[in-house]
């Protein structure tokens, strides 16, 4: 008994000691916060001022050593991550983002981190109050500029040369093929105004028709292509101005210190690396934290596999009609698009002989002129909201599958439509048949640097 009041007394002293080894957390200026209407305001003073602004806001038991070590931690990393107190200093866009990202951390339940959730409860947005915030944030409620289809979207004067991109700060090295993988999905993303065309390499591609993904296998390689949204003049939103590609590369034993993946994006036709310093390999697993059960990937492979859990692929986008002439979800993409009012996306497929008509760097207002033995292969499908990601909506159930044939000349050779309720091949007038195969032998492919 004596021993262990002794124990306890010197316990106590030691954690009396502890208490003087208090290193402060700067508050710091205020400088340019973020402005926003007062209730979005008070959802973020209340969920997330305490680790992600200037402001001290600590609890009584926050400051007892060591907690208080701990909580310091946390409030300097969030800090570099996101502040509310100098936000407002950054460009609109920059403002947008950080907002979006921040609100599928929340409603993934990823912030407020769940050990301060479980001292201070009312941190935890409701579901109220993330309602508030989506309705602010209103991704699709504006889009970008007018340009014709196909049209003059600054394309580069000459196409660059892949194999001599330098490597991500962290040593990512630029992937030179990713223009020959396959695609795997399509978003369409309201929260900035762009399209991603999600690429893989064929290990990728194997996982994903075999259900392989849960993890995803060492040699896996992802692109994201992102480009401008551009309207043409029908009304149709389409791929402008190339903005970036990023790389996921799956090896377990080389990024074990960040996950298993390591992350590269390079900007604008001269394909500059983003990266500059450590900060941006935080970005970028902070950013893939949220899909932690999904080995950190956000993308829904288009895929037939069945998988145990669900929202993990995109099996009702796989489902093509029976009995067509080609599988174009095993061909190289061209470009894709979505029609607002009808709430669909599209993408344009070509076979072997189809890629060869594509010219990297070239102006995209002038039509390919695919060469015979050219296929190409329209689907098009409902849109719906990306689970993984508030503003993005995906490919869903397909409504329309178009197949033509070039005849060398400019000309079709070949035109079969499937749609309708059973997806069934279906017999167009002629003027029909003329109209969608010069739309599709004209659409010009998305621009690549």
């Amino acid at each position: 008994m004596r021993t262990l009041i002794k124990l306890s007394v010197a316990g106590l002293a030691v954690l009396a000691v502890l208490q003087l080894v208090h290193p402060g957390i700067p508050s710091g200026p205020t400088g340019t916060e973020l402005q926003a209407p007062p209730a979005v305001r008070r959802i973020l003073e209340k969920d997330c001022y305490s680790c992600h602004s200037n402001e001290r806001r600590l609890a009584w038991f926050d400051q007892v050593v060591p907690g208080y070590w701990l909580v310091r931690h946390d409030i300097l990393k969030a800090r570099e991550r996101l502040n509310f107190s100098t936000l407002g200093s950054r460009p609109v866009a920059a403002q947008e983002a950080a907002l979006f990202e921040a609100v599928n951390m929340i409603q993934f339940g990823s912030m407020p981190l769940r050990q301060f959730v479980a001292l201070h409860p009312d941190a935890k947005a409701t579901p109220q109050e993330l309602a508030v915030l989506k309705s602010y944030l209103a991704p699709w409620s504006k889009v970008g500029g007018p340009v014709a289809p196909g049209g003059d979207v600054a394309a580069p004067a000459a196409s660059t040369n892949l194999n001599a991109v330098p490597a991500e700060f962290n040593g990512v090295p630029f992937q030179a093929d990713f223009e020959t993988w396959k695609a795997i999905s399509f978003t369409d993303r309201g929260d900035n105004n762009t399209f991603r065309a999600i690429l893989g390499n064929p290990i990728a591609v194997k996982a994903a028709e075999s259900g392989n993904v849960s993890p995803w296998p060492d040699g896996t390689r992802f692109a994201k292509i992102a480009w401008q949204q551009a309207v043409g003049d029908d009304g149709v939103v389409y791929p402008g101005k190339f903005v970036q590609v990023e790389f996921m590369l799956k090896n377990a034993e080389l990024y074990r210190k960040t996950e298993g993946w390591g992350f590269g994006r390079w900007r604008g036709n001269e394909l500059k690396p983003y990266g500059s310093d450590a900060q941006f390999v935080a970005e970028c697993t902070g950013c893939h934290e949220p899909m932690s059960p999904n080995d950190f990937v956000y993308t829904l492979p288009i895929t037939l596999a069945k998988l145990k859990r669900d929202e993990v692929a995109n099996s009702r986008a796989a489902v093509l009609p029976p009995g067509i002439p080609y599988q174009p979800l095993d061909w190289e993409v061209l470009t894709m698009f979505v029609d607002p009012k009808a709430h669909t996306m599209s993408a344009l497929f070509g076979n072997d002989a189809a890629q060869a008509a594509r010219v990297r760097g070239s102006n995209p207002g002038n039509a390919p002129l695919y060469p015979v033995g050219s296929v190409l292969a329209l689907i098009t499908w409902t849109q719906r909201e990306d689970p993984h990601w508030f503003g993005g909506r995906i490919p869903d159930t397909p409504q329309s599958v178009e197949f033509v044939e070039a005849d060398g000349a400019g000309k079709a050779r070949g035109y079969r439509r499937y749609d309708g309720p059973s997806m069934q091949e279906q017999t167009p007038q002629a003027e029909d048949v003329a109209k969608r195969s010069n739309f599709l032998l004209t659409l010009a492919p998305a621009m690549l640097p």
